[in-house]
C-alpha cells in the first residue's frame, strides 16, 4: 500500500499516544495521598473487579539514546537495594487497602531494565503478590527483557519466579542501527531464546522500533523477515517517538540523521505486509498476534481492550495499581502517579509518605470519552451501540461526551482513512496508519501544540 505524500505531511503533526484518556501530560500536581487512598479503596467496588499490577524496575546497565522511559544507569548498583527495599515497603502499604477477594489477571514488569537486577528479587516481589492474592486461571505475569544482559540461567530463574510471558527488547537486527543508538546486541541468538523459554509453553513477544538512524525500507524489512521466521507469539513494531525536549539524550539521534516521515511509513507498511503474509494479524496500531492469539479473539468478538499493561480483552482487564518510581496507576477513580526522581521515591518510602507526585481525578465525562477513544484505538471501530451496551451509557450521551464534528469526518473520509454513518466510525487498512490522529479528532479537550506530544508518523 502507498500513502501520497501530502497525505503523511496533512496528518503528521503532534497528537497524544492515548495510552491513557486524558493523557498523562494534563495530570495536576494537586492530586493528594489522602485521594490516592480514598480511590484505591473505593475501586473494590467499581469495575472491572479484576487486579492488574505494574512494577517499575529503572535500572539500565546503559541508557539507550532512542529511550523516552524512566530509567537510571546503575552503575555499581549501589541504588538497587535501597530501591528495592522502598519498592517492597510501598507495596506492602498499598495492597492492605485492596479486597483481598478480588482476583489478579496480570503483572507486568517494565522499566529500565528489569532484568539489570538479580532474578532472585524479583521473585521475592512476585512472591509478595502471590503470598496475598488469588488468581485467575492463566493469569498473566510478564516481564520486559533486553537480550543483550539475558542467558538462560537467568531465564530459568525468571520461569521459577512464575513470569510466563517475555517481552525481548529486539528493536532492530541490524547491529549497526544498534550500535548508533548505544543499544548492546543480544549475547544469544535470538531464535535460541525463544525457543529456550517456549519449550516450558511460556509466552514470547518480539518488540522492534522503527525510524531509528540508519534505518531504511530494505534493512528494517530483513529485521522483520527474521522476525517472523522466529515465530514469536506476538511481535511489536513501535514508531519511535522523538521527545527531546523532553528527553535530551534524543537529541544525540539528530546528530546521526533520522528517516523522515515518508521513510517511517514505508517502513511501517513493508513490516506490515511482510507480518501479514506471514500468518500475522494485526492489533491495534503497532501489534501482531498468531491467529490462534486470544487477542485476536477479542478483536473479532470486538472486545478488545486495553490499559497501561497493553492490549487485553475486556474480560481479562484489571484496574492497575503500579509501584515504583513513576509508575501510574490507572483505577476506576483516575490516574495516580508517583513522583520520577529515584533518590525522592525512596525518601519518601523511607518516611512513610507515599510518593505520589501527579495525577488526576476522573470526571463521568472523561470516563465516557476515554471509552469510545479506546474503543477507535483498540478494535479500529467505534459502534456507538456496541459501545452502549459495553459501558451501560446511551448512544446519545456517549456522542454527547466526544467531539463529533462532521466536516472533519468527512475530511477523513475523502482521504480514505475511513467511513462513517450514524452508527458507526471503521478504520481503514490506510486509516490505521493514522489513527492517532482520528482519536484526537473525538478528543474535545485536544488542541495542537508543538512540543508537546511526538509527531503522529
Amino acid at each position: 500500500m502507498e500513502i501520497d505524500k501530502k497525505i503523511i505531511k496533512k496528518y503528521n503533526k503532534p497528537v497524544p499516544r492515548y495510552t491513557s484518556y486524558p493523557p498523562a501530560n494534563h495530570f495536576s500536581d494537586d492530586i493528594t495521598k489522602k485521594e490516592y487512598l480514598e480511590n484505591i479503596q473505593n475501586s473494590n467496588y467499581k469495575n472491572p473487579k479484576l487486579i492488574a499490577f505494574y512494577v517499575h524496575i529503572p535500572f539500565c546497565h546503559k541508557i539507550c539514546f532512542y529511550c523516552g522511559c524512566n530509567a537510571c544507569n546503575i552503575g555499581k548498583g549501589l541504588k538497587v537495594k535501597p530501591y528495592i527495599d522502598a519498592l517492597k515497603k510501598e507495596i506492602k502499604s498499598v495492597i492492605k487497602h485492596i479486597d483481598k477477594k478480588r482476583l489478579v489477571s496480570q503483572i507486568h514488569y517494565g522499566g529500565g531494565t528489569p532484568n539489570a537486577i538479580d532474578a532472585e528479587i524479583l521473585a521475592e516481589i512476585n512472591q509478595l503478590f502471590f503470598d496475598e492474592f488469588q488468581f485467575i486461571d492463566k493469569p498473566e505475569i510478564a516481564i520486559e527483557v533486553h537480550p543483550g544482559y539475558l542467558d538462560f540461567k537467568y531465564i530459568d530463574k525468571l520461569k521459577k519466579a512464575g513470569f510466563n510471558r517475555f517481552s525481548v527488547g529486539i528493536q532492530d537486527f541490524n547491529t549497526e542501527v544498534l550500535k548508533k543508538v548505544n543499544r548492546k546486541p543480544s549475547i544469544i541468538p535470538v531464535h535460541e531464546i525463544v525457543d529456550f523459554i517456549r519449550k516450558d509453553n511460556i509466552s514470547v513477544n518480539l518488540d522492534f522500533i522503527y525510524g531509528l538512524p540508519g534505518q531504511n525500507v530494505e534493512n528494517f524489512s530483513e529485521t522483520i523477515e527474521k522476525a517472523a521466521k522466529i515465530r514469536p507469539d506476538r511481535l511489536v513494531t513501535f514508531s519511535y517517538a522523538h521527545v527531546p525536549w523532553i528527553k535530551k539524550h534524543q537529541q544525540i539521534l539528530e546528530k546521526l540523521g533520522m528517516p523522515n516521515a515518508d521513510e517511517k511509513t514505508e517502513m511501517f507498511f513493508a513490516a506490515n505486509k511482510i507480518l501479514k503474509k506471514e500468518g500475522y494479524k494485526p492489533i491495534g496500531f503497532d501489534h501482531y498476534v498468531l491467529e490462534n492469539d486470544e487477542l485476536y479473539t477479542a478483536l473479532k468478538n470486538n472486545m478488545l481492550h486495553r490499559n497501561f499493561q497493553g492490549y487485553c480483552s475486556r474480560q481479562t482487564t484489571g484496574q492497575v495499581y503500579a509501584f515504583g518510581v513513576s509508575a501510574i496507576s490507572q483505577i476506576s477513580g483516575g490516574y495516580f502517579q508517583n513522583t520520577k526522581e529515584t533518590n525522592d521515591y525512596i525518601q519518601k518510602i523511607n518516611n512513610d509518605i507515599l510518593p505520589i507526585e501527579k495525577g488526576m481525578l476522573l470526571s463521568k465525562n472523561q470516563r465516557i470519552t476515554g471509552e469510545a477513544i479506546t474503543e477507535l484505538m483498540c478494535n479500529l471501530k467505534l459502534d456507538f451501540n456496541l459501545l452502549s451496551n459495553k459501558i451501560n451509557i446511551s448512544v446519545d450521551e456517549i456522542k454527547q461526551n466526544i467531539s463529533l464534528n462532521i466536516k472533519e469526518l468527512n475530511e477523513f473520509k475523502n482521504d480514505e482513512l475511513l467511513t462513517f454513518s450514524q452508527e458507526k466510525i471503521e478504520i481503514t487498512e490506510k486509516g490505521a496508519f493514522f489513527i492517532r490522529n482520528i482519536a484526537a479528532s473525538l478528543d474535545p479537550n485536544y488542541s495542537f501544540e508543538n512540543n508537546k506530544y511526538s509527531k503522529s508518523v
